[in-house]
């Protein structure tokens, strides 16, 4: 198929026919894994966790579609803008916004509680393919290019470090990075970056929150305070050994159901369907996982244009890094960072974080043979 021209223009009908039907399939089957998990969890009750979960999961699909529809030049033209307003609701995070769980990293609107970080993770990923697919590939040796994308990484992920969040500011700081080495950043600026990310390994520690200090402590040794800080893991692991090949069974899980397992329907909802559904089903849905995945990276590689490809493989490494610190987090690979199991924890802004995503992507994918000019507009 010829590239699409900047002037060119899809038709809705056409853009609906070029619509990626497996992604969208997967979406669907992942969320609805999701919200069976949560009515068991819930003791097979559609309240507290289920019904919620399942109106929200129907609201941001219908969103999710309309995004899909819409033309990659929107995303563009508006990437900075957007960017803008969330890098805005940040900083009213920091000033005045809702605490819970000891953090602050929400803004309650009355009808919904918006947690602005993950918004963010979308946002910042756009501004940056904005950035670097206005320059040319000279532009992006030169040091001094890299500066203004570098501050628009730090700016958010040092406001997301106060609230305290350390697991989404990691999350935004490696889509980042994906971006940048995608743009064709050099290695070795990678490496004076870890390298001085390194000497501040100290000042960092010296810096974090008591109770992140202790999650570290007890991620080499949980059984030093198996009624503490490291209670939530150990009780993770016991479940994840007694679920087996097979699983105890829908609804039979007896850590999370007798409530031994700790936030069971958020960070740890994982580790209910491995009880239930045992090493099967964990693989069955690690292996949706990775088709979806899949689907984004090849998004990346077919799309044509700068903008869109480093905006998928951004968003694409975003939704990867999501499920490997989750999954890793709760079998005790990596310490407790709290960072929900995309499609599948329940939550608000989450949910609609990645099925924002989800729509960009599949729009980038309607669109993908379009060749785009550095603005958006129309030459």
């Amino acid at each position: 198929m010829s590239s699409l021209s900047p002037s060119d223009h899809l038709t809705l009908p056409a853009r609906f026919r070029r619509l990626n039907g497996g992604m969208i399939a997967l979406i669907v089957m992942i969320g609805l894994i999701g919200i069976a998990l949560l009515y068991s969890a819930g003791g097979k009750h559609w309240t507290p966790w289920a019904g919620p979960q399942l109106a929200r999961f129907a609201a941001g699909l219908c969103l999710m579609m309309a995004l899909a529809l819409t033309d990659v030049r929107v995303w563009l033209r508006f990437a900075y803008p957007m960017y803008g307003v969330m890098l805005a609701l940040l900083v009213i995070v920091e000033l005045m916004g809702h605490i819970g769980m000891g953090a602050q990293r929400w803004i309650n609107l009355g009808f919904f509680v918006l947690q602005p970080s993950e918004l963010m993770k979308i946002t910042l990923v756009l501004a940056l393919a904005k950035y670097f697919h206005g320059l040319s590939p000279e532009d992006i040796t030169h040091p001094m290019k890299l500066i203004a994308p570098a501050a628009m990484v730090c700016a958010p992920v040092g406001l997301v470090l106060l609230q305290p969040n350390l697991g989404t500011a990691l999350l935004l700081t490696f889509a980042s990075a994906a971006v940048f080495w995608a743009a064709g950043v050099r290695w070795w600026k990678f490496a004076l970056v870890l390298a001085l990310a390194g000497l501040l390994l100290p000042i960092a520690w010296h810096h974090l929150h008591e109770y992140q200090r202790a999650r570290l402590m007890t991620f080499m040794n949980p059984a030093a305070d198996p009624l503490g800080h490291g209670y939530n893991i150990m009780q993770s692991k016991i479940a994840l050994g007694s679920g087996g090949l097979f699983g105890r069974g829908f609804g039979q899980g007896p850590q999370s159901q007798l409530q031994f397992l700790p936030e069971k329907h958020t960070d740890f909802i994982f580790v209910v369907l491995a009880e239930e559904f045992g090493l099967v089903g964990a693989l069955f849905l690690l292996f949706l996982y990775f088709l979806l995945i899949a689907y984004g990276f090849i998004i990346a590689w077919t799309c044509r244009n700068p903008f869109g490809r480093l905006a998928a493989l951004g968003l694409t490494v975003s939704f990867f890094l999501y499920v490997f610190v989750n999954v890793a987090m709760v079998t005790g690979t990596i310490p407790v960072v709290g960072i929900p199991l995309p499609l599948v924890s329940y939550g608000g802004t989450a949910m609609l974080t990645l099925l924002i995503g989800c729509g960009v992507l599949l729009s980038i994918s309607v669109h993908r043979d379009m060749r785009l000019s550095r603005t958006g507009i129309n030459e």
